[in-house]
C-alpha cells in the first residue's frame, strides 16, 4: 500500500511540468505537433494517477477506455501523416490494454480504474512484458536524453525527457507487475 500510495504521489507531482508547458510556451512557434504531445503527455499522466491511486479513481474504467482509445487513435493516425510520435498512440494504446486486459469478474474495484488491488494477471501477459520491454528501453533513453541533452535545447525539451523517462518506468513496473 504505501508503495502505490508513492507512486501515486510521484505521477501527481509530473502533472506540474505538464501544466507549467502548457501554460508558458509558445506553441505558435513550436508547433500544434508539440501541443498535442504536451497535452497527452498530461492526459497519461493523470491516467497513471488512477491506476496506481489505491482508492480509484473518479472515472469509471469505461470511460478511461474511450478517452485512451481515441487518443491512442489520434496519434495513430497523427504519426501516419508525419505529424505527431508514435510514442503517444503507444504509450495510450499500452494504458488502453491495462484497462481492458484487467480481470473485471470480481466487484473488488467496482466500476472504477484501481490496478493497485488487483491480485490476478492481466489476460495476455506476453503483450504485457513485451510493452513492458518497450517503456524500460524507453524510459532509459530518455533518461539519457534528459542528462545529456542536445546541444541546442528546445523549450521545454528537458521536462519533457524528464517526464517521458519517468512515465516509462511506471509504466514499465505496472505492466511486469501486472503480468507476472
Amino acid at each position: 500500500m504505501a508503495v502505490d500510495w508513492a507512486l501515486t504521489a510521484v505521477f501527481a507531482v509530473l502533472a506540474l511540468p505538464c501544466v507549467l508547458r502548457l501554460v508558458r510556451l509558445d506553441y505558435a512557434r513550436l508547433g500544434d505537433g508539440v501541443r498535442h504531445g504536451d497535452l497527452a503527455e498530461l492526459l497519461l499522466v493523470v491516467a497513471m494517477v488512477a491506476m496506481f491511486s489505491p482508492v480509484g479513481a473518479p472515472i469509471p474504467a469505461a470511460g478511461w477506455q474511450a478517452v485512451l482509445a481515441l487518443t491512442a487513435g489520434w496519434f495513430a493516425v497523427a504519426w501516419w501523416r508525419g505529424r505527431g510520435c508514435v510514442h503517444h498512440a503507444l504509450s495510450a494504446a499500452a494504458m488502453f490494454y491495462m484497462v481492458t486486459a484487467m480481470p473485471h469478474g470480481g466487484m473488488d474495484h467496482g466500476p472504477w480504474l484501481t490496478m493497485s488491488t488487483m491480485d490476478s494477471r492481466l489476460a495476455l501477459p506476453l503483450v504485457a512484458v513485451a510493452a513492458a520491454g518497450y517503456f524500460v528501453l524507453d524510459a532509459a533513453w530518455s533518461g539519457v536524453v534528459a542528462v545529456r541533452g542536445p546541444a541546442v535545447v528546445g523549450a521545454g525539451h528537458a521536462s519533457r525527457a524528464v517526464c517521458r523517462a519517468v512515465m516509462g518506468a511506471g509504466m514499465g513496473y505496472m505492466l511486469l507487475a501486472s503480468a507476472l
